[in-house]
């Protein structure tokens, strides 16, 4: 099929992976695994693409290699270290919170502020510390709000949060709940309203306030960020004008577009709403916060960097976690993925790990081979090359053939170089998709395995990857997991053609978040569709996709056009096109895009760029100031589109309707725009520029013309192919403009250069001015044209005139060379004849300058010979006639002659005293370096050197006692002579000398003990030699010869030893005399190996000829006997005689004999085996033989064992024994019934029969046997054990008894049996079935049950009683379950349902009597009338109770008289909270509706049973009592009037009736509680308005919030009175707080009517009257009440003075008001002008109360500003107030310590001129 058979993992393993966590009970299927062969292994992408449509729905997939890939690990594990990250496991799943507890405690106090009207606690104490709100809120949260938590009970995972790990307990849970309701209910809901946009408030942005009613602006409410200097942010335009901005935004660090700059409103940094990621549409409701101070630090969770390890240190590490965790024992992966999610649920406390994590590879070394890495000493080169090239190495995989990232230039980390991961136990990879939803590649190298879990769109996926697979995750596909141990694993992306989609789509995503992308999509598309390297199965994924951007690009273009921006420019050219990522694009501003394709600049802002999509977002210039900048035109880009159909013969429906899209999107007579007037097309500016721009060409240039029309065209060049003709026309334009502009340029430099003929001036090039004048036809018309040809005309004669001077045939001398060049420099046009001019003259003057320094020089071989021929080669070069060439020849002629001798005397043989010595006399002086003369006279050197050296070594060479040193001496000097190339006499006589020199050194080796021996013959030639070198008399020598002498000898008798196989005493003796002997004796390792071989056999036979074999001890292994053998073929090698051999023999003899008698033995066995037909008969003749036999092999056992030698016949008996054994045990069952635990271990023991014995006839026909008893006795309901198999299966195991060739007949008759009893059993069912259901008895259905386990095969009928009996049972149990009796007695449920349908009854006799139906007088708790019993009588329902049954005793009559009923008392208390009354059912109350879900299941019963009839009884009373409870609760709800006496008679029956009863209504007794609280509402409302004291505004407010909350009717009595109450109230309280602030603005008298209206209000407001009480109290001389102005206390009558009004500027230590202190001088004068103002003005007095005592007013003055913070900080304090004489004498008619009297502030006015500062 081309793939590999999916193979799911291991059950063991992903079985236990049921849950994605503890608390979670989703089932998660395994991923599916691949395993290539060969053949699909070698082409991963190839291989990926053929499995993506069965394994890309899981999202993720795991191959496992061929068994031949095991490539060689890359890292040398003793030298890598690597860093490492610290995870905390139980902080994976807290991840950021709602909010920060800086920002939480912000909000959470504004909220208090502006709905409750209070401030924060200090503390909230849970557990003994104080409770942090803002982790509990975010904890609740988390599981859905308080609510969810509620109704789901989560309060333990709140605790676990809250809490960190410690254990929690059921009070816990119990007390933070009280909490949470008590602290952040109401917050919940605030915040819940304020996300959901209910809670409406403005948001500060950066919206400027209009002006005030005045004129004069308002603050406004946007804020001004300042830099660090405390200035406003400036930003610089072009214009170098500065502009300051209220806000920057923190995305595009733009200033601009206030009106959507959105302000955090914690940190007051700024965002504009379409930088946000993701963006939004308006400004939020409420307050925001930015995403810093949204997510909390605490709460969040992240990866710390931790320490560098080597790898052992970090095995180390890993090995002590994982026996912290498991200890010692091997835990199964089910237990370490369990303690994983317990760890992550927080259940176990905090857990920290450590994980080697995106290690990049081209840092730290990748575990994959590569070409430049070290390669290990272990490994062999060709498996290193072969795994360097394999395409599944990673560092190869993305840039293989077919991958889109092959275009990507540079080395990006993770995506095309690999990523490598050492984890650890627990070490996890979070959740998360690739970057560019990119393919993902991840091979583990060694070490325990990774659980992955991988979630494609709504499914869950997991498996194990084992070390040596690949995991593959799909694009978008999210992946997550931990390790299971020490392991490493290396990863990196790679992107197949398939991918392409997803790549797109991961482009926007990233757009959308405004996060920056890896690399550029879009440069991606455009440079793979040029590569053309694509196959056939890309080109439609690689064309929807261009097609996609072209469309999308069309589109935003075609908009920018029509919204005005009309300029337009290309961008510059890449360097490197083929590659992406050579050269970095700029970027969007706003979503940090790569702009490849297009972007939109302005002119203000030059340094930003923004995607076509953002364009409105750069600045708030006009559109006419933006322009677009592009790479490919529109064309270009469909071009690109159409290449890819080029190369695509797959003509499918989807290319083809791509084609008709592109063909229709040229259309550019729909592209139009509004202008004035109407609408304009683009094909129709195109039409009218194109006959505008032609008539250009037909005047004289000019360059605005040029320029303008050029600058018309930046709004066509960008579109499509229907602007080729625009193109064409602009193409034009710019080679005339060009081409006149260059006509131009060239006469103004000729011109210029004309004129003023300086060097730094420039001429223009000959050629580049024929390269305009031989243009044809003329681009335009251009007057200059002429002009300049006619300058270059004269250039060209110049030209000739050079060309004629320079060529061969030219004998021109270097003076008018010269003249010739003169006139070149003084042409205004250059040209490049010049400088070969310029070169031929230079040339010229350095020839004659080197000729003549060679002719005059005189030092003996100063001139080199090159240098002679290198200048007459230039002087044929130069063809030059002058007077140094013949002088030059002449020198070159004498050269020459003697190089001729030289090389005579070098080619033959050379002599030293003939030819040599006079040669070089006779040439000594010669000037010229001749390198043949230099060789001889370096030979002639060599020669006399090498004769000197030698007659020094040659003095007295024989005496000397270093001959090695003579040897190596001589043998230079040989050397040397050897390779003289002059023939020297005294060679001969070195090679002689050396001879005999090498002849002493050998002969001192002899008697050398430190060297190594020397050889016998060795020796006897040494001495041959030195006889042929006459030197053999010579003392060395002739001692040399007794030494030979010793030798021989030695030899003659050990030739004599091996002779007659002597002992081994006698070779013992010959070794040791041959140590006096300093030769090597040729015969001597002979004698050793001799006897080295006979210890050898001697050693190696002992084994065999001990007293004990190693039978007698089990330690020692046994003997073999081919090395018996072995060791009897090499005694027959010895040459030394020995005792052992013949015992040896005999050994070998009786282990020949046991082999022998075991062997017939065996084949007696075999032969039993093949016995074939087995009856009766012959079974009980071969349980006989069998054990016969069993005794034989026991026996011979037993002798082969004590022979001690390890025979291959022991095996062979020891499994004959078994099966024949195990064949004695199967032949006894035929004569009995087995049980079944007996066969199922003959089978057992069958297993491990040996294969080719077991396959034998009788072993087979015994194996059948066996299985068919098996068979036999699993069917037989008897032994079954549980499992009921069925008839058919018994009668087909008996029909196989004809089958089997041994036959068991009373297992036979047990199968018989047994299908007759079933066959029985069936019949009673059948008769029990055709009785009626009512005539059916429970009791019978459970015996036929019974009946059926023990008897019947499984059938229909067995299952129909099972099934039915369960229905009966679960029915009961249900029942059970809803009434709450325990299971017990078969009556119990009976019982307790009886009593319910008592409790009914009871419930609706007290709704009769309530309507006055029942006559009788009852206790209405034990509904029993029993005369003897004293009965009590509720004074208000009237309601008669034995005072036995309330469990009290009155004790005087008149209290009986008084007695009410506790239900009485909670009615008429208003009380919300009760307890159980006298008549609450004690035991579990069922509900209603399930009691006729029961009644309903029983329908389907096939018995029947006597509680059904009862359910039925209590259903039918249920209702009625329903019927009269919804009567009641109805009226009451209904009630709105103000008299509760009507409501609280029926409220209490309806209360008593639903405690008796014994079956609760969900909706009726919730309708009642609700009519109890109303009741309870009204009760409390009455008794606080009937109330003596007033009742306060908090009260009022209360009641109404509370009946708000229970729904209480608007028309109601009492909520009409509080709603009133508290409108008058609310209304003079503001009254009140308004005038209280008003500094006095508001008469004295009003104050006191407004006190006096407060206090006679229905409601109490004691804050406001205290505020009101004080705000009546004047102070100082303009009496006024205290407005915050700073005041000082006089220090004598305490009254308060305010400093501007006294005139007083600093603060003195002790103060004396005026009136207290008054100048008796001045006296009169005040007094009269005193009088005057008395007659002109009145004096009121109103009832000011008197200042305070001194002490408390200063107090009151402490908890004011201080004075000195109110009094400006120049003021010298040191200086203490004055009063002038004057004021002393001024009198105070009305001075009172505690009374002042209220004057008119001008008649005070005129104190002022009596105060100075001194």
């Amino acid at each position: 099929m081309g793939k590999g058979r999916p193979r799911a993992v291991e059950k063991g393993v992903l079985g236990q992976s049921s849950s994605v966590s503890l608390s979670g009970s989703l089932s998660i299927p395994p991923g599916p695994v691949y395993y290539p062969s060969e053949d699909e292994f070698k082409d991963p992408l190839e291989y990926i693409y053929r499995i993506r449509p069965e394994a890309e729905p899981y999202g993720i997939c795991r191959i496992v290699p061929p068994k031949s890939w095991k490539p060689p690990f890359g890292l040398d594990l003793d030298s890598f270290t690597f860093p490492t990250k610290t995870q905390a496991i139980h902080q994976l799943q807290a991840r950021p919170a709602a909010c920060d507890s800086k920002t939480f405690d912000l909000e959470y106090n504004r909220f208090l502020d502006n709905h409750c009207g209070k401030k924060s606690k200090k503390r909230v104490v849970f557990e003994g510390e104080e409770l942090d709100l803002c982790r509990l809120f975010n904890a609740a949260k988390r599981f859905g709000g308080y609510d969810k938590v509620v109704k789901e009970k989560k309060w333990g995972e709140v605790c676990r949060f809250v809490l960190s790990g410690r254990k929690v307990s059921e009070c816990a849970k119990h007390v933070l709940c009280q909490l949470y309701r008590e602290h952040l209910y109401d917050y919940e809901d605030y915040y819940n309203r304020l996300n959901h946009g209910v809670v409406r408030s403005c948001k500060r942005g950066m919206h400027g306030e209009k002006k005030g009613e005045h004129g004069v602006e308002s603050l406004s409410s946007k804020r001004r960020r300042r830099n660090t200097d405390g200035e406003k942010v400036k930003v610089c335009k072009v214009e170098e004008k500065e502009e300051e901005f209220d806000q920057i935004c923190e995305q595009c660090e733009s200033g601009l577009h206030g009106e959507v700059m959105l302000l955090c409103d914690r940190c007051n940094k700024g965002w504009h709403i379409y930088c946000l990621a993701p963006p939004l549409k308006r400004i939020p409701p409420g307050n925001w916060y930015c995403l810093d101070c949204l997510n909390s630090d605490k709460d969040s969770f992240g990866f710390v960097p931790g320490k560098r390890f080597s790898l052992e240190a970090f095995r180390r590490v890993a090995d002590r976690a994982k026996r912290k965790w498991f200890g010692s024992v091997s835990p199964s992966r089910m237990q370490i993925e369990k303690k994983f999610w317990e760890i992550v649920e927080g259940l176990v406390g905090e857990v920290e790990v450590k994980y080697g994590s995106d290690l990049d590879t081209s840092v730290y070394g990748s575990g994959f081979p590569r070409v430049n890495d070290k390669k290990p000493e272990s490994v062999e080169d060709e498996i290193w090359d072969k795994y360097c090239a394999s395409p599944w190495n990673l560092n190869n995989l993305p840039k293989l053939q077919g991958s889109m990232l092959r275009a990507v230039h540079h080395n990006i980390a993770g995506v095309m170089v690999p990523w490598l991961y050492v984890g650890m136990l627990f070490s996890s990879f979070c959740w998360h998709f690739e970057d560019h939803c990119f393919y993902s590649m991840n091979y583990l190298h060694w070490g325990e395995p990774k659980c992955w879990y991988s979630v494609p769109g709504s499914e869950a996926i997991a498996f194990e990857k084992e070390p040596g697979n690949f995991v593959i995750t799909f694009p978008r596909s999210y992946h997550g997991g931990f390790n299971f141990g020490l392991n490493c694993a290396e990863a990196v992306n790679f992107a197949p053609a398939d991918w392409l989609p997803h790549g797109g789509f991961g482009a926007e995503l990233y757009q959308l978040y405004r996060k920056a992308a890896v690399l550029s999509h879009e440069e991606l598309l455009c440079v793979v569709a040029k590569a053309n390297d694509c196959d056939s199965k890309a080109l439609p994924y690689l064309k929807k996709e261009l097609h996609r951007i072209y469309a999308k690009e069309k589109n935003c273009r075609e908009g920018l056009w029509s919204n005005g921006i009309i300029k337009s420019s290309p961008m510059s050219p890449k360097k490197c096109p083929e590659f992406v990522g050579t050269e970095e694009d700029p970027t969007c501003i706003i979503c940090q895009q790569y702009l490849f394709l297009s972007a939109v600049v302005c002119c203000c802002r030059p340094s930003a760029f923004v995607c076509l999509e953002h364009c409105k977002h750069l600045c708030e210039c006009k559109p006419n100031k933006h322009r677009l900048l592009y790479r490919h035109t529109l064309a270009e880009l469909k071009q690109l589109v159409l290449l890819i159909d080029k190369y695509n013969f797959d003509e499918t429906p989807q290319c083809r309707d791509l084609q008709r899209q592109l063909s229709c999107s040229d259309d550019s007579n729909a592209l139009t725009k509004k202008v004035k007037g109407g609408h304009v097309s683009l094909a129709k500016l195109a039409e009218e520029w194109i006959l505008r721009s032609s008539k250009i060409f037909q005047i004289p240039f000019s360059r605005d013309a040029y320029v303008n029309a050029l600058k018309e065209t930046e709004q066509f060049l960008w579109a499509g192919s229907e602007m080729d003709a625009v193109r064409a026309v602009a193409k034009n334009l710019i080679e005339a403009q060009n081409w006149a502009e260059g006509i131009k340029d060239c006469l103004y430099k000729i011109e210029s250069w004309s004129c003023n003929r300086s060097h730094n001036l420039e001429k223009v090039d000959l050629e580049h001015v024929n390269n305009f004048l031989n243009l044809n036809p003329l681009p335009c018309i251009e007057p200059g044209h002429l002009k300049l040809k006619g300058y270059a005309e004269e250039a060209m004669i110049l030209v000739q005139e050079i060309d004629s001077a320079l060529s061969t045939s030219s004998k021109s001398s270097i003076p008018e060379l010269e003249q010739l060049y003169s006139r070149a420099c003084e042409v205004p046009i250059y040209v490049k004849e010049m400088e070969k001019l310029m070169a031929r003259i230079s040339a010229l003057k350095v020839w004659v300058d080197n000729v003549k320094k060679c002719i005059l020089e005189k030092c003996p071989a100063a001139i080199e010979v090159d240098v002679l021929y290198r200048l007459k080669s230039e002087m044929l070069e130069l063809q030059v006639q002058l007077p140094e060439v013949e002088m030059l020849m002449d020198l070159l002629r004498q050269v020459e002659s003697c190089q001729a001798r030289c090389n005579e005397i070098l080619n033959g043989p050379i002599n030293l005293k003939q030819n040599v010595e006079v040669l070089l006399q006779e040439l000594e002086s010669i000037t010229v370096n001749i390198p043949e003369l230099k060789l001889l006279r370096q030979y002639h050197g060599d020669a006399v050197s090498w004769i000197s050296h030698f007659n020094d070594v040659h003095v007295n060479i024989h005496e000397r006692e270093d001959q090695e040193n003579v040897v190596d001496e001589l043998q230079c000097i040989l050397k040397q002579g050897l390779l003289l190339r002059i023939q020297v006499d005294e060679l001969p006589l070195v090679e002689v000398e050396l001879k005999k020199a090498y002849c002493r050194k050998e002969a001192l080796k002899v008697f050398n003990a430190r060297r190594t021996k020397m050889t016998l013959f060795s020796i006897q030639q040494l001495m041959e030699e030195a006889a042929m070198l006459r030197i053999e008399g010579e003392q060395l020598f002739v001692d040399v010869s007794g030494v030979l002498a010793a030798a021989m000898h030695w030899e003659e008798r050990a030739a004599h030893i091996f002779a007659t196989e002597a002992q081994m005493s006698d070779f013992e003796d010959v070794i040791r005399t041959s140590k006096d002997i300093h030769v090597i004796l040729p015969s001597l390792d002979d004698v050793k190996d001799a006897i080295s071989m006979a210890k050898s056999w001697l050693k190696n036979s002992k084994p065999f000829l001990g007293s004990s074999f190693p039978a007698a001890h089990p330690s020692c292994s046994l003997l073999k006997v081919e090395a018996l053998k072995e060791l009897v073929s090499q005694s027959k090698l010895l040459k030394i005689s020995l005792e052992e051999r013949t015992m040896i023999h005999s050994v070998l003899k009786n282990c020949l004999e046991w082999e022998h008698d075991s062997c017939s033995l065996l084949e007696e066995v075999d032969c039993l085996f093949n016995t074939n037909n087995i009856d009766n008969a012959l079974i009980n003749g071969l349980i006989p033989k069998i054990e016969h036999l069993v005794t034989m092999i026991e026996s011979i056992l037993e002798t082969g064992l004590s022979l001690g030698f390890d025979f291959d016949e022991i095996p062979k008996l020891q499994n004959a024994r078994s099966i024949l054994q195990w064949c004695n045990k199967a032949l006894s069952f035929c004569s009995v019934a087995p049980a079944l635990p007996g066969i199922e271990s003959l089978m057992e023991n069958a297993e491990h029969l040996p294969v080719t014995c077991a396959s034998s006839a009788l072993c087979s026909s015994l194996i059948d046997g066996v299985k068919w008893l098996k068979k036999a006795s699993e069917v037989i309901p008897v032994s079954c054990n549980g499992k009921i198999c069925k008839l058919s299966d018994a009668e087909e195991v008996l029909s196989e008894v004809q089958r089997i060739k041994v036959s068991f007949p009373l297992m036979v008759g047990q199968l018989l049996k047994a299908i007759e009893k079933h066959k029985l059993w069936k019949e009673q069912i059948l008769i029990f079935f055709g009785l009626k259901t009512e005539e059916r008895s429970w009791s019978k259905l459970l015996q036929l049950k019974e009946l059926g386990k023990d008897d019947a095969f499984s059938c229909c009928e067995l299952d129909m009683v099972l099934s039915e009996t369960e229905k009966v049972e679960k029915w009961k149990l249900h029942c059970m379950d809803i009434v709450g009796h325990p299971v017990g007695d078969v009556n119990s449920l009976l019982d307790a349902l009886v009593k319910i349908k008592h409790t009914l009854d009871r419930s609706l006799y007290i709704y009769k009597k309530a309507r006055g139906c029942n006559p009788r007088d009852p206790c209405i708790h034990c509904f029993s009338d029993i005369k003897d019993q004293e009965l009590l009588t509720c004074s208000i329902c009237k309601d008669c109770y034995h005072l036995q049954c309330l469990g009290a005793t009155l004790g005087h009559q008149s209290d009986a008289k008084a007695y009410v009923c506790s239900y009485c008392q909670f009615i008429g208390s208003g009380s919300i909270s009760r307890n159980g009354g006298a008549l609450r059912f004690g035991g579990k109350r069922p509900e209603l509706n399930m009691l006729i879900e029961l009644l309903s299941d029983a329908e389907g019963l096939c018995v029947g049973i006597e509680e059904r009839d009862v359910v039925q009884q209590l259903v039918e009373l249920a209702i009625a009592c329903k019927d009269c409870l919804t009567e009641l609760t109805d009226f009451t709800l209904a009630y709105l009037n103000r008299d509760l006496s009507i409501i609280s008679e029926k409220l209490t029956t309806a209360l008593k009736a639903v405690e008796m009863a014994g079956v609760y209504y969900n909706h009726g007794n919730n309708r009642l509680e609700l009519a109890l609280a109303r009741n309870s509402w009204r009760v409390r409302v009455n008794k606080l308005l009937e109330d003596s004291q007033k009742p306060l505004i908090q009260h009022i407010q209360k009641f109404l919030k509370e009946g708000l909350a229970i729904s209480i009717p608007p028309e109601d009595h009492f909520w009409q009175k509080l709603t009133e109450l508290k409108c008058i109230g609310l209304q003079w309280a503001e009254n009140a707080k308004k005038v209280s602030m008003d500094s006095g603005a508001l008469g004295l008298d009003e104050v006191c009517e407004l006190i006096t209206q407060g206090e006679n209000l229905p409601v109490h407001f004691e804050k406001e009257l205290k505020l009101l009480r004080a705000r009546s109290m004047l102070y100082c001389i303009c009496r006024k009440p205290y407005d915050q102005r700073a005041m000082i206390a006089c220090d004598q009558c305490d009254e308060w003075y305010h400093f501007d009004c006294i005139k007083l500027s600093s603060e003195p230590k002790i103060y004396i008001c005026p009136a207290c202190k008054p100048h008796t001088g001045e006296l009169s004068v005040l007094l009269s002008v005193n009088k005057e103002r008395s007659t002109g003005a009145k004096y009121g007095e109103p009832q000011t109360p008197s200042p305070p005592h001194t002490e408390s007013r200063r107090k009151n003055i402490e908890a004011k500003p201080s004075l000195k913070q109110m009094m400006p900080a120049a003021m010298d304090h040191g200086n203490i107030l004055r009063y002038s004489d004057g004021i002393d004498c001024l009198f105070w008619r009305n001075r009172k310590p505690f009374r002042r009297v209220a004057k008119r502030r001008a008649e005070v006015e005129s104190l002022s001129p009596f105060f100075h500062i001194q």
